[in-house]
């Protein structure tokens, strides 16, 4: 999103998805002290999820006592079709609308997630999101602003559901335990994954400039930013220390724990 001169911002936005955009019914497979199968929330396993298998504790009226075994099996590439129809049914989180201020300003985002899904399918739920007009988001108010964008880039004509297409091949998706990434220790593959962003981010916001530049749109070049929420304290914490040891850090995290959102 690119504001009018003479103080222009261009905001991008990160955002992790389980108890942060939506709260999915999906669970994650525990055993108890009987050697049950018990399936956790995603928003009780960011709680408990450094107590899995080193001591039992209690969830509900089990006692958990470690994993059961594939317990990630819906977060993974077997649990894709599974994911799509969760989407539908889930409800909205804490940074739910600072997401539909992305989407329906056609801001480019990136979607940071433990999850291990493939990544295609992450993008092609968003699109049934919008699509669907779910919760807020309006596909025509996104396409309005889509078709300015392109007239700004001097692009040819696309139909509305190419618009929509295109829009989402820009933004980024990383689930980080995809491939031989980690569910349970998903902290550094968090921070690798917004470094691959922040870079992107810093081309394609000189690439944008540029052009408004060109067609007297801005009068001066400028820093583009990045807000990123989480609602698990240890990733955002890993990824605030992270890159605030750096010159140019373009990033602000936010805390959605206890579903409310803060500046951490």
């Amino acid at each position: 999103m690119i504001d009018e001169k003479p103080n222009p911002t261009m905001k991008y936005y990160a955002f992790d998805w389980d108890d942060n955009i939506m709260f999915m019914p999906t669970k994650i497979y525990l055993k108890d002290e009987d050697g049950n199968s018990v399936g956790m929330s995603t928003e009780d396993f960011a709680e408990h999820r450094t107590e899995i298998g080193v001591t039992p504790f209690k969830c509900g009226d089990s006692i958990i006592v470690g994993f059961d075994d594939n317990p990630f099996r819906d977060f993974k590439v077997s649990g894709d079709e599974h994911f799509l129809r969760d989407v539908m049914k889930a409800t909205i989180g804490p940074a739910w609308n600072d997401f539909v201020e992305a989407v329906n300003n056609g801001s480019v985002f990136a979607i940071i997630t433990a999850r291990g899904h493939t990544p295609a399918v992450l993008k092609e739920a968003i699109y049934r999101l919008i699509t669907s007009n779910k919760h807020g988001l309006k596909s025509n108010k996104l396409i309005k602003v889509l078709k300015k964008y392109r007239e700004l880039a001097d692009e040819g004509l696309l139909s509305d559901d190419e618009l929509i297409r295109s829009y989402l091949e820009l933004c980024r998706f990383h689930p980080v335990s995809f491939g031989d990434g980690s569910a349970i220790n998903p902290e550094q593959g968090k921070i690798d994954a917004m470094e691959i962003f922040v870079r992107y981010v810093m081309l394609l916001s000189h690439r944008l400039q540029k052009k408004a530049f060109i067609k007297n749109k801005i009068s001066n070049y400028f820093t583009p930013n990045i807000g990123f929420s989480d609602d698990d304290i240890r990733n955002v914490d890993k990824i605030k220390t992270h890159f605030s040891k750096k010159k140019d850090n373009i990033l602000q995290t936010y805390l959605t724990s206890e579903g409310n959102k803060k500046k951490y």
